[in-house]
């Protein structure tokens, strides 16, 4: 089964890192990021623009209105997500432990993916 593990954390202070602190931490990723792809259970990853890049299409009138920013006003926001291939809720948890191991802070939403197109991974 697929499954979206989105990743939440303050955004103020992930983009307070330095660089190098970034690029460690990017570093640490990767090792997941390369175990889920030798077993050929990684799919589509990504880190998202800041908040200040959003946009919002807000469906509650007609016509939509369209608003700057994100839509949800929290302490954490949505930075980027993964999508990957695991036998069960089990398999997508260790997956989430192995990136807070690697990203410390904030927190993983686990999600199960319908699909509605087939064919968007290939284990």
């Amino acid at each position: 089964m697929l499954y979206a593990i989105l990743c939440y954390h303050d955004e103020d202070f992930v983009g307070s890192w330095s660089r190098e602190e970034d690029a460690a931490v990017m570093e640490k990723l990767k090792l997941v990021h390369g175990k889920l792809a030798e077993q050929g259970r990684l799919g589509p990853v990504a880190r998202l623009l800041p908040t200040t890049a959003a946009t919002t299409l807000r469906k509650d009138s007609e016509p939509p209105v369209v608003i700057d920013g994100p839509f949800a006003e929290t302490k954490e926001q949505l930075l980027g997500f993964y999508v990957v291939e695991c036998a069960d809720l089990d398999g997508a948890l260790e997956v989430a432990r192995d990136l807070g191991r690697a990203n410390p802070g904030g927190s993983y939403e686990i999600r199960p993916i319908g699909l509605f197109m087939p064919g968007t991974l290939q284990p």
